[in-house]
């Protein structure tokens, strides 16, 4: 079976590690800097999880001239 998250553009995974961080920082949440965060609740990982989302289109809105408002 695939994976289907493969990233497109293989720098794109250092740049969502550092917006993982920078989301997790605003919201409070202290994530491991060794990658283990397994001690995260569902509901904080789905904060950040959302945060992140949320974050990604809004960039791609304004590179595509602006969004849609």
């Amino acid at each position: 079976m695939a994976n289907n998250n493969t990233l497109l553009v293989p720098q794109a995974s250092q740049a969502l590690d550092q917006l993982k961080f920078e989301v997790a920082q605003e919201l409070g949440i202290q994530l491991s800097p060794d990658g283990y965060n397994g001690n995260l609740s569902t509901y904080q990982a789905g904060k950040i999880g959302g945060s992140i989302t949320r974050r990604l289109v809004q960039i791609a809105e304004q590179s595509l001239g602006g969004g849609m408002h």
